[in-house]
């Protein structure tokens, strides 16, 4: 299908999925609404895609013996696979490709799958990146965000905001690294840039909102600012006094530079601060004891919850989720039932767990999914089939040139695509979001379908013109039922789209398969494999 083609499917299907979410609830029931173990393998399958980098017959089988509690404690207990210790030892200097690489290194084989999908979710959410001139050639400093992003993943939100404020990777991008206070005799005054964003994209939004992420509108029927020009004033005269740890003077930079950012109490301004709310911080306060309690006014916010709970559903779950899907989670990111705020593992856990993303396939069949990004449909073809090279390394350096996104590495602050993107037609005129085809361009949709087409005809183990760096599909088990097209399809139908390929898909590939002889088992398997991840009904996950 060619490229043009293939959008307007994939923008149909999207469209089709989620036409009427606005128009109808997820049930009223929340936290683990079926059966423990999962009801059946698709549900399993289903629950792994959303949570994971993708599953495969053993995960799917394992979870189905285990259930959702003891996966969830297995999860949470597992000590977080890290970037920056490994990708230092390699001394990569100003190299990304080696930070890329390992990032899928960890996508792929890590234990704690859970942590690593949540962190990535969080990644395009609090978002810094490479493609800043201050970042491309810090690796290791990116590596070390990313890190801080994979431990606080399944802790608490207040907490990874505050080591997300202080790292030098964030304070370089948004250019609170050497913010200082107000000199007017050398024109200098607060920078405003990380005062705006960590407002507007990481904790309160806009506009008020109700607690199912609605906005609050005023009698006029137009929303409510959550914050004015003067907010972002006293908010940037709260980020100023912070420089690189264990820099001997303020424009020094020491080596390494990822440690937290530390206070220059000189450079702080002590004043008085009236934040949004109207939240009073006194004057006289460090530069430590000022940003503690912006942060605890910030995390504090109403918006907060249904404002970042949503995000987090709509990267892991669905793109218009229902406002009452909205409400539930954001009560528990209110309170996890032991009186915390913010705990990221309660949140996750609800999101994954609520009614709607165990059964909106089944009670919204029209309404419910979301694209997958395409990042994330590379990780499921190679985790489905234990994908691995010969010298154990994974080289996948530039994934933005086909894929049109790379880790740590979008454009601009607001990520690769923007929640409430609608493409036009008729997910925009029904007024529905399908964020990620925001780059899902021509050319890309084009360029993917031909790195798909490679990573599944010929990228197999024994393909005799694969080299020592080639990440490939261990196909041995679906090789061993290739002469039998019904058990194929079902395999390949479970790991790959969680039972739910469609009759007319099936019977469509069902026909390729059977045009080639029964020994003829590699052609079989992936050609299948391939018209099923270039497909529309791939590409939308269910």
């Amino acid at each position: 299908m060619g490229g043009a083609a293939w959008w307007r499917a994939a923008a149909f299907a999207t469209a089709t999925l989620v036409v009427s979410a606005c128009s109808g609830g997820g049930g009223d029931a929340g936290d683990v609404p079926g059966p423990d173990p999962p009801e059946s393998l698709e549900q399993s399958s289903r629950f792994l895609t959303q949570a994971t980098f993708g599953p495969n017959k053993a995960a799917i089988d394992r979870l189905a013996v285990i259930g959702y509690t003891a996966w969830f404690d297995e999860q949470r207990a597992r000590k977080p696979s890290l970037h920056r210790p490994t990708l230092e030892a390699q001394n990569p200097e100003f190299d990304q490709a080696p930070r890329v690489n390992l990032w899928w290194y960890r996508a792929l084989r890590s234990p704690d799958q859970l942590r690593q999908r949540v962190a990535f979710a969080l990644s395009e959410i609090l978002v810094v990146s490479d493609a800043s001139g201050g970042l491309e050639g810090q690796p290791v400093q990116l590596a070390e965000y990313y890190d801080v992003l994979v431990r606080n993943a399944l802790g608490s939100y207040r907490e990874l905001l505050e080591q997300v404020t202080l790292s030098p990777a964030m304070g370089q991008y948004l250019s609170m690294l050497r913010n200082r206070k107000a000199d007017p005799a050398f024109n200098i005054r607060p920078d405003e840039n990380y005062a705006r964003e960590v407002m507007q994209l990481f904790t309160v939004g806009l506009v008020q909102l109700a607690p199912d992420g609605t906005p609050l509108l005023d009698g006029q029927g137009a929303t409510l600012p959550t914050y004015g020009q003067a907010e972002v004033e006293a908010l940037a005269r709260v980020f100023t006094g912070w420089n690189y740890a264990d820099a001997l003077y303020w424009d020094w930079t020491p080596n390494p530079t990822y440690a937290p950012m530390e206070p220059w109490e000189q450079y702080h301004d002590t004043a008085p601060k009236t934040l949004l709310g109207g939240h009073f911080i006194p004057g006289g306060l460090s530069a430590r004891e000022d940003l503690e309690a912006a942060l605890d006014a910030l995390v504090a916010h109403p918006n907060v919850g249904p404002f970042v709970s949503k995000q987090l559903i709509q990267r892991l779950v669905t793109s218009n989720p229902t406002p009452a899907y909205v409400a539930r989670v954001a009560a528990v990111f209110a309170d996890n039932g032991a009186g915390q705020r913010g705990d990221l593992f309660a949140v996750v856990r609800a999101i994954l767990m609520d009614d709607e993303a165990r059964h909106g396939h089944e009670n919204m069949p029209t309404t419910f999914g979301k694209v997958r990004e395409p990042l994330l449909r590379q990780t499921a073809l190679w985790r489905a089939f234990d994908a691995t090279s010969s010298n154990g390394a994974v080289a996948e350096a530039w994934p933005e040139q086909h894929f049109g996104q790379a880790p740590l590495r979008s454009p601009s602050v607001f990520n690769f695509f923007q929640p409430h993107y609608a493409p036009p037609g008729v997910a925009a005129q029904a007024g529905l979001a399908a964020p990620e085809l925001q780059i899902a361009t021509d050319n890309l949709v084009t360029e993917t379908s031909n790195v798909m087409l490679w990573r599944t005809l010929f990228g197999w183990e024994g393909n005799p013109w694969s080299d020592a760096d080639d990440t490939l599909l261990q196909l041995d088990y679906e090789l061993s039922i290739a002469h039998d097209t019904p058990a194929l399809l079902d395999h390949l139908d479970l790991v790959l789209m969680s039972g739910g390929m469609s009759s007319e898909m099936r019977t469509a590939i069902a026909g390729v398969v059977d045009a080639y002889a029964t020994d003829e088992r590699i052609e079989r398997v992936v050609d299948a494999l391939y018209l099923i991840v270039t497909s529309p009904e791939f590409c939308v996950q269910k």
